[in-house]
């Protein structure tokens, strides 16, 4: 419904990406849903049963989720048919955590810093920051394509003082050297 044309308009070549990913031996899957769409309690059941059926038969590797809130356009742009709060992605968030304690959960910069840092103490284990979200973000494209507004402007080092204020440890993604090093 959403993409009737172009490279998404495929939904079994893109469903079956996470098996072929599987299959190459992938190290980490990340998982997600657009909430926002259609009923976020079916997207989100029907998430929980994918990565299910890929932890059984694709075991070797790790997982992660996310549930990216879609925000209302400005100028009348393409609005969401469901409002998803932030008592429900909480409780969305909870869910997960008791259904898989193992699969990494992942809150990007469309939420708010407040609610993102409280989340973290709470069962999300990654987070993204200092993003960019047009398309080729991090080069010398314009910044007219913004695909979601960043709620949460803090750069990495602020999150991750934050995070330390919490009690928590950040850890940084630094092992992707590694695997270069063994090719």
């Amino acid at each position: 419904n959403y993409h009737p044309r172009g490279p998404k308009s495929d939904y079994q070549w893109r469903v079956n990406g996470y098996d072929r990913m599987g299959m190459a031996g992938v190290h980490k899957i990340g998982m997600g849903v657009l909430i926002g769409l259609e009923d976020w309690r079916t997207d989100a059941t029907m998430l929980a049963r994918h990565l299910r059926y890929m932890e059984k038969t694709y075991w070797r590797t790790q997982y992660s989720v996310n549930f990216p809130r879609m925000r209302c356009a400005e100028n009348g742009g393409f609005q969401p048919n469901v409002i998803m709060s932030d008592a429900e992605l909480a409780q969305l968030t909870f869910a997960m955590r008791i259904f898989d304690h193992t699969v990494d959960i992942s809150y990007s910069t469309r939420e708010f810093p407040a609610f993102r840092d409280n989340m973290a103490t709470l069962g999300v284990t990654t987070m993204s920051a200092g993003s960019k979200t047009d398309p080729g973000g991090y080069y010398t494209y314009p910044q007219a394509l913004e695909q979601f507004t960043v709620s949460d402007e803090r750069t990495a080092f602020e999150v991750a003082n934050r995070l330390k204020e919490l009690g928590l440890e950040p850890v940084w993604k630094d092992w992707d050297t590694s695997f270069d090093l063994m090719s």
